[in-house]
Protein backbone atom coordinates (compact mmCIF):
# COMPACT_ATOMS: atom_id res chain seq x y z
CA UNK A 1 0.00 0.00 0.00
CA UNK A 2 1.34 3.24 -0.96
CA UNK A 3 -0.09 6.72 0.50
CA UNK A 4 1.27 9.88 -1.07
CA UNK A 5 -0.11 13.74 0.78
CA UNK A 6 -1.69 15.71 -2.32
CA UNK A 7 -2.02 19.23 -0.22
CA UNK A 8 -2.19 20.54 3.19
CA UNK A 9 -4.97 22.83 3.26
CA UNK A 10 -4.44 25.65 5.73
CA UNK A 11 -6.38 29.13 6.23
CA UNK A 12 -8.26 28.29 9.52
CA UNK A 13 -7.05 29.93 12.85
CA UNK A 14 -8.27 27.46 15.27
CA UNK A 15 -8.68 23.69 15.62
CA UNK A 16 -10.55 22.00 12.96
CA UNK A 17 -13.23 19.91 14.74
CA UNK A 18 -15.41 19.17 11.64
CA UNK A 19 -15.59 17.69 8.09
CA UNK A 20 -17.99 16.81 5.58
CA UNK A 21 -18.73 16.12 2.32
CA UNK A 22 -19.65 19.09 -0.27
CA UNK A 23 -21.84 19.53 -2.93
CA UNK A 24 -20.00 16.88 -4.89
CA UNK A 25 -17.26 14.59 -4.99
CA UNK A 26 -14.91 17.28 -5.63
CA UNK A 27 -15.50 19.49 -2.71
CA UNK A 28 -15.43 19.63 0.78
CA UNK A 29 -16.12 21.47 3.74
CA UNK A 30 -14.23 22.16 7.40
CA UNK A 31 -15.13 23.42 10.45
CA UNK A 32 -13.84 24.31 13.79
CA UNK A 33 -12.91 26.66 16.64
CA UNK A 34 -12.55 30.16 14.44
CA UNK A 35 -16.07 29.37 13.26
CA UNK A 36 -15.58 29.71 10.18
CA UNK A 37 -17.64 26.85 7.63
CA UNK A 38 -15.12 26.74 5.01
CA UNK A 39 -15.76 24.88 1.30
CA UNK A 40 -12.80 23.38 -0.18
CA UNK A 41 -12.41 22.80 -4.10
CA UNK A 42 -9.88 19.75 -4.78
CA UNK A 43 -9.01 20.20 -8.01
CA UNK A 44 -7.87 23.57 -6.47
CA UNK A 45 -7.36 23.65 -3.24
CA UNK A 46 -5.05 26.01 -2.18
CA UNK A 47 -7.30 28.45 -1.02
CA UNK A 48 -10.78 27.83 0.29
CA UNK A 49 -13.88 29.84 0.18
CA UNK A 50 -15.48 31.03 3.48
CA UNK A 51 -19.15 30.35 2.80
CA UNK A 52 -21.11 30.79 6.57
CA UNK A 53 -19.63 31.72 10.03
CA UNK A 54 -21.04 31.66 13.30
CA UNK A 55 -19.97 32.59 16.57
CA UNK A 56 -19.04 30.06 18.34
CA UNK A 57 -17.19 27.11 17.79
CA UNK A 58 -18.30 24.57 15.96
CA UNK A 59 -17.92 21.11 17.06
CA UNK A 60 -20.13 18.75 14.07
CA UNK A 61 -21.19 19.81 10.48
CA UNK A 62 -23.45 18.23 8.45
CA UNK A 63 -23.69 18.77 4.30
CA UNK A 64 -28.06 17.78 3.45
CA UNK A 65 -27.35 15.52 0.13
CA UNK A 66 -29.14 16.79 -2.28
CA UNK A 67 -30.00 20.55 -1.53
CA UNK A 68 -27.48 23.87 -1.19
CA UNK A 69 -28.38 23.40 3.36
CA UNK A 70 -26.19 22.76 5.84
CA UNK A 71 -26.60 22.14 9.75
CA UNK A 72 -23.62 22.78 12.02
CA UNK A 73 -23.68 22.07 15.50
CA UNK A 74 -21.57 24.48 18.42
CA UNK A 75 -19.71 24.51 21.53
CA UNK A 76 -22.82 25.80 23.83
CA UNK A 77 -26.09 23.63 22.11
CA UNK A 78 -26.75 25.61 19.16
CA UNK A 79 -27.97 24.06 15.77
CA UNK A 80 -26.99 26.19 12.92
CA UNK A 81 -29.50 25.78 9.84
CA UNK A 82 -27.13 27.31 6.84
CA UNK A 83 -28.87 27.85 3.58
CA UNK A 84 -25.79 28.40 1.28
CA UNK A 85 -27.84 30.64 -1.09
CA UNK A 86 -28.58 33.08 1.94
CA UNK A 87 -26.17 32.26 4.86
CA UNK A 88 -26.99 35.74 6.32
CA UNK A 89 -30.36 34.27 7.00
CA UNK A 90 -28.27 31.05 9.43
CA UNK A 91 -31.38 30.14 11.91
CA UNK A 92 -29.43 29.24 15.30
CA UNK A 93 -31.53 27.00 17.32
CA UNK A 94 -30.63 26.80 21.09
CA UNK A 95 -31.23 23.42 21.70
CA UNK A 96 -29.15 21.18 23.77
CA UNK A 97 -28.02 22.71 26.70
CA UNK A 98 -24.26 21.59 26.31
CA UNK A 99 -22.04 20.80 22.74
CA UNK A 100 -23.73 19.31 19.94
CA UNK A 101 -20.99 16.17 19.44
CA UNK A 102 -22.79 14.91 15.92
CA UNK A 103 -25.11 15.11 13.45
CA UNK A 104 -26.40 12.38 11.13
CA UNK A 105 -29.22 12.60 8.19
CA UNK A 106 -31.27 9.56 8.56
CA UNK A 107 -34.15 9.87 5.59
CA UNK A 108 -36.34 12.45 6.14
CA UNK A 109 -34.38 13.46 9.52
CA UNK A 110 -31.70 14.67 10.80
CA UNK A 111 -30.63 13.54 14.37
CA UNK A 112 -28.41 15.77 16.73
CA UNK A 113 -26.09 14.65 19.74
CA UNK A 114 -26.06 16.65 22.68
CA UNK A 115 -23.96 16.93 25.73
CA UNK A 116 -26.85 17.03 28.11
CA UNK A 117 -27.14 13.35 26.87
CA UNK A 118 -29.77 13.62 24.52
CA UNK A 119 -30.85 12.75 20.77
CA UNK A 120 -32.96 14.73 18.94
CA UNK A 121 -34.98 14.12 16.14
CA UNK A 122 -35.25 17.09 13.75
CA UNK A 123 -37.74 17.34 10.53
CA UNK A 124 -34.92 18.25 7.76
CA UNK A 125 -37.26 20.59 5.62
CA UNK A 126 -39.09 22.58 8.42
CA UNK A 127 -35.84 22.69 10.77
CA UNK A 128 -38.15 22.25 13.62
CA UNK A 129 -37.59 19.42 16.29
CA UNK A 130 -39.79 16.40 16.16
CA UNK A 131 -39.12 14.80 19.78
CA UNK A 132 -36.00 14.25 22.19
CA UNK A 133 -34.61 11.17 23.70
CA UNK A 134 -32.77 11.56 26.92
CA UNK A 135 -30.11 8.42 26.98
CA UNK A 136 -27.51 9.37 29.77
CA UNK A 137 -26.58 11.94 32.20
CA UNK A 138 -22.95 12.25 30.25
CA UNK A 139 -22.07 13.65 27.06
CA UNK A 140 -23.40 11.44 23.85
CA UNK A 141 -20.18 11.60 21.36
CA UNK A 142 -21.49 10.24 18.01
CA UNK A 143 -24.23 8.68 15.53
CA UNK A 144 -23.99 6.25 13.21
CA UNK A 145 -27.35 5.21 10.83
CA UNK A 146 -27.57 1.79 8.96
CA UNK A 147 -30.00 2.26 6.92
CA UNK A 148 -29.60 -1.64 5.93
CA UNK A 149 -31.23 -2.48 9.31
CA UNK A 150 -33.07 0.66 10.29
CA UNK A 151 -30.75 1.10 13.20
CA UNK A 152 -29.03 4.07 15.20
CA UNK A 153 -25.87 3.72 17.02
CA UNK A 154 -25.21 6.33 19.51
CA UNK A 155 -21.99 6.43 21.45
CA UNK A 156 -22.00 8.11 24.95
CA UNK A 157 -18.94 9.10 27.42
CA UNK A 158 -20.48 6.97 30.04
CA UNK A 159 -19.35 4.63 28.24
CA UNK A 160 -22.09 2.82 26.54
CA UNK A 161 -23.25 2.33 23.12
CA UNK A 162 -27.09 2.59 22.58
CA UNK A 163 -28.91 0.54 19.51
CA UNK A 164 -31.99 2.55 18.55
CA UNK A 165 -34.65 1.83 16.02
CA UNK A 166 -34.51 4.45 13.75
CA UNK A 167 -38.04 5.22 12.99
CA UNK A 168 -39.14 4.63 16.78
CA UNK A 169 -35.88 5.52 18.76
CA UNK A 170 -37.00 2.60 20.74
CA UNK A 171 -33.67 1.50 22.72
CA UNK A 172 -32.75 -2.29 20.94
CA UNK A 173 -30.03 -2.69 22.87
CA UNK A 174 -27.20 -1.28 25.65
CA UNK A 175 -24.01 -1.93 25.33
CA UNK A 176 -23.14 -0.61 28.95
CA UNK A 177 -19.11 -0.86 29.09
CA UNK A 178 -18.96 -0.97 25.78
CA UNK A 179 -15.23 0.75 26.04
CA UNK A 180 -13.25 1.44 29.77
CA UNK A 181 -13.84 5.07 28.63
CA UNK A 182 -16.11 7.30 26.47
CA UNK A 183 -17.38 6.27 23.20
CA UNK A 184 -16.08 8.66 20.45
CA UNK A 185 -16.72 7.41 17.14
CA UNK A 186 -19.09 4.33 15.63
CA UNK A 187 -18.95 3.19 12.02
CA UNK A 188 -21.76 0.68 10.49
CA UNK A 189 -19.65 -1.82 7.75
CA UNK A 190 -20.76 -1.05 4.22
CA UNK A 191 -23.51 -3.93 4.11
CA UNK A 192 -24.71 -3.51 7.88
CA UNK A 193 -22.98 -6.41 9.08
CA UNK A 194 -20.78 -5.01 11.61
CA UNK A 195 -20.40 -2.22 13.94
CA UNK A 196 -16.80 -1.00 14.46
CA UNK A 197 -16.40 1.58 17.71
CA UNK A 198 -13.68 3.67 19.43
CA UNK A 199 -12.82 5.22 22.11
CA UNK A 200 -11.26 7.33 24.53
CA UNK A 201 -9.31 3.92 25.82
CA UNK A 202 -7.77 3.85 22.18
CA UNK A 203 -9.28 0.75 21.70
CA UNK A 204 -11.10 -0.42 18.55
CA UNK A 205 -13.85 -2.84 18.92
CA UNK A 206 -16.21 -5.01 16.40
CA UNK A 207 -19.73 -5.75 16.83
CA UNK A 208 -21.56 -8.60 15.27
CA UNK A 209 -25.14 -6.84 14.36
CA UNK A 210 -26.52 -9.45 13.15
CA UNK A 211 -25.83 -11.91 16.27
CA UNK A 212 -27.05 -9.38 18.51
CA UNK A 213 -24.14 -7.30 18.36
CA UNK A 214 -21.70 -9.73 20.11
CA UNK A 215 -18.44 -8.52 20.40
CA UNK A 216 -15.94 -10.39 18.03
CA UNK A 217 -12.89 -8.55 17.94
CA UNK A 218 -10.73 -6.29 19.86
CA UNK A 219 -7.73 -4.31 18.99
CA UNK A 220 -5.35 -1.97 20.67
CA UNK A 221 -5.70 0.00 17.48
CA UNK A 222 -3.59 3.77 18.85
CA UNK A 223 -1.78 5.01 21.43
CA UNK A 224 -4.61 7.62 22.67
CA UNK A 225 -8.21 8.31 22.06
CA UNK A 226 -9.66 7.10 18.35
CA UNK A 227 -11.76 10.38 17.64
CA UNK A 228 -13.27 9.06 14.14
CA UNK A 229 -13.70 5.77 12.02
CA UNK A 230 -14.86 5.71 8.41
CA UNK A 231 -14.80 2.76 5.97
CA UNK A 232 -13.03 3.23 2.20
CA UNK A 233 -15.99 3.61 -0.47
CA UNK A 234 -15.83 0.04 -1.75
CA UNK A 235 -15.65 -1.09 1.88
CA UNK A 236 -12.09 -3.00 1.65
CA UNK A 237 -10.74 -0.72 4.05
CA UNK A 238 -11.37 1.33 6.98
CA UNK A 239 -9.14 4.56 8.43
CA UNK A 240 -9.19 5.49 12.15
CA UNK A 241 -8.00 8.68 13.40
CA UNK A 242 -6.41 9.42 16.63
CA UNK A 243 -5.09 12.39 19.31
CA UNK A 244 -2.01 10.50 18.99
CA UNK A 245 -1.91 12.44 15.98
CA UNK A 246 -1.51 9.34 13.38
CA UNK A 247 -4.04 7.97 10.81
CA UNK A 248 -4.58 3.89 10.48
CA UNK A 249 -5.75 1.95 7.79
CA UNK A 250 -7.25 -1.13 8.19
CA UNK A 251 -8.09 -4.05 6.42
CA UNK A 252 -11.94 -4.23 6.73
CA UNK A 253 -12.28 -8.30 6.61
CA UNK A 254 -9.77 -9.05 9.25
CA UNK A 255 -9.37 -5.33 10.99
CA UNK A 256 -5.80 -6.23 10.32
CA UNK A 257 -3.02 -2.92 10.48
CA UNK A 258 -1.86 -2.50 6.98
CA UNK A 259 -0.37 1.57 7.23
CA UNK A 260 -0.36 3.81 9.97
CA UNK A 261 -0.15 7.67 8.36
CA UNK A 262 2.71 9.57 10.65
CA UNK A 263 3.76 13.12 11.64
CA UNK A 264 7.54 12.46 10.20
CA UNK A 265 7.25 9.95 8.09
CA UNK A 266 4.58 10.71 5.78
CA UNK A 267 4.01 14.16 6.81
CA UNK A 268 0.74 13.70 8.97
CA UNK A 269 -0.73 16.17 11.30
CA UNK A 270 1.67 17.43 13.87
CA UNK A 271 -1.65 17.33 16.70
CA UNK A 272 -4.47 15.04 17.30
CA UNK A 273 -6.11 13.88 13.79
CA UNK A 274 -10.15 14.57 14.24
CA UNK A 275 -12.45 13.97 11.62
CA UNK A 276 -11.83 11.76 8.61
CA UNK A 277 -13.83 11.67 5.70
CA UNK A 278 -13.35 8.85 2.62
CA UNK A 279 -14.42 9.96 -0.69
CA UNK A 280 -13.92 8.12 -4.13
CA UNK A 281 -10.46 9.19 -4.81
CA UNK A 282 -8.94 10.79 -1.64
CA UNK A 283 -9.01 10.16 1.64
CA UNK A 284 -9.20 13.64 4.07
CA UNK A 285 -8.26 14.22 7.72
CA UNK A 286 -8.64 17.30 9.83
CA UNK A 287 -6.66 18.02 12.78
CA UNK A 288 -5.94 20.13 15.90
CA UNK A 289 -3.14 21.27 14.05
CA UNK A 290 -5.71 24.33 12.19
CA UNK A 291 -5.43 22.06 8.60
CA UNK A 292 -7.23 19.67 6.42
CA UNK A 293 -4.40 16.85 4.04
CA UNK A 294 -5.24 15.72 1.03
CA UNK A 295 -4.66 11.72 0.85
CA UNK A 296 -4.28 9.42 -2.11
CA UNK A 297 -4.63 5.64 -0.68
CA UNK A 298 -2.88 3.55 -3.87
CA UNK A 299 -2.79 -0.45 -3.48
CA UNK A 300 -3.78 -2.69 -0.58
Amino acid sequence: MKIRKIHNCTGHRAALYALAAGKDDRHVLTAGGDGWIVEWALDQPETGMLVASVESQVFSLCHLPGEARLVAGNMSGGIHWIDLAKPTETRNIQHHQKGVFDIAVCGDYVMTAGGEGAITRWDRESAKSLESLHLSNQSLRCIAVSAQNDLLAIGGSDHSIYILDAQTLEIRRHLKQAHHNSVFSLAFSPGGRYLWSGGRDAMLRIWDVENDFLPVKEVPAHLNTINHIVFSPDGQLAATASRDRTIRIWDTENADLLKVIETVRDGGHHNSANRLLWLPDVLLSCSDDRTMSVWAIEGS
